[in-house]
This record gives structure tokens, C-alpha cells and sequence, in this order.
């Protein structure tokens, strides 16, 4: 009997042993193929910046509380709080040691679109690959070449402080196994022109805005039948607003009222935009006016929530 039991245990622990190498495998850090890289073709440095602005990279990566120029500089360190523990933005500025000045298109682009880092390590989701994912070589491309234009700094962020297991970083596999989707349409939406398909692609994309205005799980996957839905500020400081048609915070928006609000801050009740959403409005001010027209053209299109 006992010969038994030892034989039970053994095979036990030989198939957990399999059963975690297989998980292992298949949820290895992902790049892309090199040839996805290859013919990106000569960067537009103005659709670089338009990206720039779009993807909201100085809000994060830019210094705390940075303003004018020094938005321009990426040198990491913002804090971002969760629920998870304490992230820190990394210096993404073109210094060839504490940034990302010695990073190549297709290291830079694996980051952006599957999560995987420079050394081949899973990247956290508070970086919103999982948005970015929904962004071509070509855009990615245009995107690097502006960032290398940027004046570079030597400073070295914080590393994120984490409690266990969310310092794991090899248990981040199991979260993209479940919840990356490597860019599909969050929704589907017909006979979508090309302004609408436009609105999309920035909100879905480089946009991000479901990184904040979709609620999530526990494990913080979103609710895929709550998109752009509202829910608790993933930061832990009151709640973020429904953004999709009929909802309470947007019933009596137009689309020119959605425009109007991302360009100047102002509401159509004449209120004003606050807290974070702050920064948002004034990157999505940058951009050219047919791109604020698609994004509104989008959330009013969206199934209601």
C-alpha cells in the first residue's frame, strides 16, 4: 500500500512538473516576426507625433507634473498606483542607457504590441500593450522615429514595488493567455465608413481609452460586455464616467459636443475637464481636428452600456 501511495505521488508531481512546463511554453513571452518589422518603409515624423499625442505617451513617461517642453522629455517616474502594488513609467527618452536610445524598431515594437520586453521578459499590463497591440508596423515605426527626435535623459526610474506573487513576472503568461487578445475589434461595428473606422483604430489603439473607462475583474482583465462602460478609477480614487451612448454622463452629448470637449476642455454644460482626464484632453487637443471628429463619430456609435 504504501509502495503504492509513493508511486501515486510520484506521478503526481511528474505530471504537475509536465503540466508547468507546458504552461511555460505556451505562455512564453511573443515577438513579432522579424519580416513585420522589415517594410515599415521611410517614417512620417508628423504621423510620429500625431501618435505621440494620440497614444499619451508625456503622461505617463514625462516627469510628474511636466509641462510645455518638458513633456518632450521622457524621463519616467510617474507613479502609477493600482491595486496590484506601485508602478513606475521607465525613462523611454532616446539616452542610450537609461532609456531606449540603443533599442531597435523591432524591440521597441514587441513592447508596443505584444508585451515583451527588450530582454525577452512579459512586460506589465499598466504599460497598455494590450491596446497598443491594434497599432501597424508602419505607425509603430513612425511612432520610434519621433521618440528618437526627443531630447534624452539620464534618469533612471524607480522599479516597480510590488507585493508577491504580482513581482512574478513569468505568472504574467497566464494573465495574457487569458485576457490579451493580440489587437481584435473590441466591437464590431457596420457599415462603418472610413472616419468611423478611423475613430476606432484611435480609441481602441493608441488611444487607450478602454485602459481606463472599462471596469475590470479581479485579475484585471476587462469586461468585455462593459466596454468603455465606466467603472472604479483603476488608481483607487473615485470612478470614471460611461462613455458610451445614452449612458447618464453622455445622453445629451452630440458628436460636434465630443469634438468641441477634446479640443477645449469644456463640456456642453460648460463645465470644465478634471483629474485625470486632464492630460488626456489636452494631448487629444494636438491632434488634427478630423481625428477628434472620428473619435467622436466612434463613441457615438458604440453599443450603449
Amino acid at each position: 500500500m504504501a509502495s503504492k501511495l509513493v508511486k501515486l505521488g510520484a506521478a503526481a508531481a511528474l505530471a504537475a512538473v509536465a503540466g508547468a512546463g507546458i504552461f511555460f511554453v505556451v505562455t512564453a513571452p511573443d515577438r513579432q516576426a522579424p519580416s513585420h518589422w522589415a517594410n515599415a518603409g521611410t517614417p512620417d515624423l508628423v504621423n510620429g507625433e500625431n501618435l505621440f499625442w494620440a497614444g499619451g505617451c508625456a503622461s505617463c513617461h514625462a516627469a510628474p507634473d511636466a509641462t510645455g517642453d518638458a513633456l518632450l522629455q521622457l524621463s519616467g517616474g510617474a507613479p502609477l498606483h493600482s491595486p496590484f502594488g506601485t508602478f513606475y513609467a521607465p525613462n523611454i527618452s532616446p539616452d542610450p542607457k537609461a532609456g531606449i536610445g540603443e533599442w531597435t524598431l523591432a524591440e521597441f515594437g514587441d513592447a508596443m504590441t505584444r508585451g515583451t520586453g527588450r530582454n525577452g521578459e512579459h512586460l506589465y499590463p499598466s504599460f497598455p500593450y494590450a491596446s497598443y497591440a491594434r497599432m501597424p508596423a508602419k505607425d509603430i515605426s513612425d511612432l520610434f522615429a519621433y521618440m528618437k527626435t526627443l531630447p534624452a535623459s539620464d534618469h533612471v526610474a524607480p522599479n516597480h514595488d510590488l507585493p508577491f506573487p504580482f513581482n512574478i513576472r513569468l505568472a504574467l503568461g497566464g494573465w495574457k493567455f487569458l485576457y490579451f487578445d493580440e489587437g481584435a475589434a473590441r466591437v464590431e461595428l457596420a457599415n462603418a465608413d472610413a472616419a468611423l473606422v478611423r475613430g476606432q483604430y484611435l480609441v481602441e489603439g493608441p488611444g487607450h481609452c478602454g485602459e481606463c473607462h472599462t471596469p475590470r475583474n479581479l485579475l484585471g482583465g476587462f469586461l468585455k460586455d462593459k466596454w468603455l462602460a465606466g467603472g472604479p478609477n483603476p488608481e483607487g480614487e473615485g470612478s470614471i464616467p460611461n462613455i458610451t451612448p445614452g449612458s447618464s454622463d453622455m445622453e445629451n452629448w452630440a458628436d460636434a459636443d465630443i469634438a468641441s470637449y477634446l479640443e477645449t476642455g469644456f463640456t456642453p454644460e460648460f463645465d470644465s475637464v478634471g483629474g485625470s482626464m486632464v492630460k488626456v484632453q489636452q494631448n487629444m487637443a494636438r491632434l488634427p481636428a478630423e481625428d477628434r471628429d472620428a473619435i467622436a463619430a466612434y463613441l457615438k456609435a458604440i453599443p450603449a452600456r
